[in-house]
């Protein structure tokens, strides 16, 4: 498990120097001439010059990028070129605000749609399953922005019962942000569940399928336990990386979401660089960007490893011979086919 942990701290390390590198080099092969865009075209030669000093243009492209990654190693991403205060301040002030709509997202729309999906693959084919699975589609199909305008025209037209839009700035207190950020969390919950939930009800669908949970439940085995204590937490081995997407998604910063309710997030922060050429606000968004999807992933192949042991000890075992039944719970390896027990009706089958 150490070695698993390494490699996947050795690869996100990996992962974000290339970032850094085509994120730095992208932003250098823009035309454009900075100090030209900060002081206008009136400016003279000489405070083009002194401006392109001040800011490090003058030296090599390789000295800049060992500057800039030898800056952000230490969370300094420089100066803003708009408003002239420090790039990390106000991202981080920023992407504080987006973890208020991200965070109730991750955890209901992450645990709600898991339960679903299970819930749907137990009600196959009946009426349950039916509704689910098209709610899951709708929310599939239709996109953030048409979400948030109808959550907007019912929520905060027709009943007003929410602001329609944020009229705070990124500087505004929770107490403030909180009654805005309601609708925001509910169309970011409906726009990421959809896709968990189809997701946990193939899986647990294929889950019940097999020979263990068939076996378990002709011998008397509830069928509630069968699917709660050996299907789900195999089922959700697969879904793992798709709600790791999804929380890397939100916590990069929503930006249509973020645009339709002016809300002052990541995403929308990243809008008003690109209009306003910030480029070293742009650079820090893309690294913290990375950083989130790298995080995300590693707590997803984490919280696998926990869920299923089998993960942790399958070199082990594959060297011994013995290799982890695809269908059976986590921890069990192949055995002879057990015979009928002479307990109960109502024992769990082991093998």
């Amino acid at each position: 498990m150490t070695r698993l942990v390494l490699t996947r701290l050795a690869t996100g390390i990996i992962t974000l120097f290339l970032t850094a590198f085509f994120v730095f080099f992208a932003v250098q092969a823009l035309p454009g001439d900075v100090a030209a865009q900060l002081l206008g075209q009136d400016a003279t030669p000489e405070a083009l010059e002194a401006m392109r000093a001040r800011l490090g243009l003058d030296q090599g492209v390789w000295v800049r990028f060992a500057d800039w990654i030898a800056g952000a190693v230490r969370g300094d991403f420089g100066t803003s070129l708009v408003s002239g205060e420090p790039v990390a301040a106000g991202v981080w002030s920023a992407f504080a605000n987006t973890l208020i709509i991200a965070l109730p997202a991750i955890i209901v729309g992450v645990a709600g749609s898991i339960w679903l999906g299970i819930r749907a693959a137990a009600r196959r084919g009946r009426a349950t399953d039916s509704t689910i699975s098209v709610l899951a589609l709708l929310g599939m199909s239709i996109p953030e922005f048409v979400v948030a305008t109808v959550l907007v025209l019912l929520l905060a037209i027709l009943l007003p019962i929410f602001p329609a839009v944020v009229v705070q700035g990124p500087s505004a207190s929770f107490g403030e942000l909180a009654p805005a950020a309601i609708l925001p969390a509910v169309t970011l919950i409906i726009s990421m569940a959809a896709y968990i939930i189809r997701a946990m009800r193939s899986s647990a669908i294929d889950g019940l399928a097999t020979e263990y949970a068939t076996l378990s439940t002709l011998k008397g085995v509830p069928r509630r336990r069968v699917l709660w204590r050996h299907v789900a937490p195999t089922a959700v081995l697969p879904v793992l990386p798709i709600a790791s997407i999804n929380v890397a998604w939100l916590l990069g910063g929503v930006v249509v979401v973020e645009s339709v309710f002016n809300y002052p997030g990541l995403g929308k922060l990243m809008l008003d660089s690109v209009s306003t050429r910030d480029l070293p606000v742009l650079q820090a968004i893309a690294i913290l960007s990375a950083l989130v999807y790298v995080v995300a992933n590693l707590i997803a192949d984490l919280t696998a490893l926990t869920v299923d042991p089998r993960l942790r000890t399958y070199g082990r075992r594959a060297r011994g011979g013995d290799t982890p039944t695809p269908g059976g719970p986590p921890g069990h390896v192949d055995a002879p086919t057990p015979h009928a027990p002479s307990g109960r009706p109502d024992q769990e089958v082991t093998a």
